[in-house]
């Protein structure tokens, strides 16, 4: 792994931990029920101006659109979803990742990265799902909380 893509990943990890406020859009995320960070391998910076989409499965299986947004300077969108709409259920978040790349002037393997995930299995939660990306490969993790104040 380069020394960017090393540096990003700590990056990522100490944002992720806790040790880093969030910041950006929403400031604070105590009400938000649902946030994103994206940040670029490459650069080792945040990833701006990314645009994606929030899925809920439906019980026939298909997916219905819930919330879009796009990345902030800090690569951070907050405030996706009211918590009113974020019920239980399964979703989908669908980043945009060929266009970020291609607006960057590079080639990417991948047109979109997918992160379906169960909310609110063992209660109300706080998700905030993180995505770390490089034109030929992307991880993701999340940062599950207790309930709101």
């Amino acid at each position: 792994m380069s020394r960017p893509a090393v540096l990003a990943f700590v990056a990522f990890a100490i944002v992720l931990s806790g040790a880093a406020p969030l910041v950006g859009q929403g400031g604070s995320d105590t009400k938000c029920p649902l946030a994103v960070k994206v940040l670029d391998a490459v650069r080792g910076a945040p990833a701006t101006a990314v645009q994606l989409k929030v899925s809920r499965k439906t019980e026939d299986g298909s997916w219905t659109e819930v919330a879009a947004g796009v990345t902030d300077t800090a690569g951070e969108v907050h405030n996706l979803i009211e918590e009113k709409d974020f019920t239980s259920g399964v979703y989908k978040a669908t980043f945009d990742t060929q266009a970020y790349w291609t607006a960057a002037g590079r080639t990417s393997f991948h047109e979109a990265a997918e992160v379906t995930f169960k909310a609110h299995e063992q209660g109300h939660q706080h998700y905030t799902l993180a995505l770390l990306l490089s034109p030929f490969s992307y991880t993701t993790t999340a940062v599950v909380n207790g309930a709101h104040e």
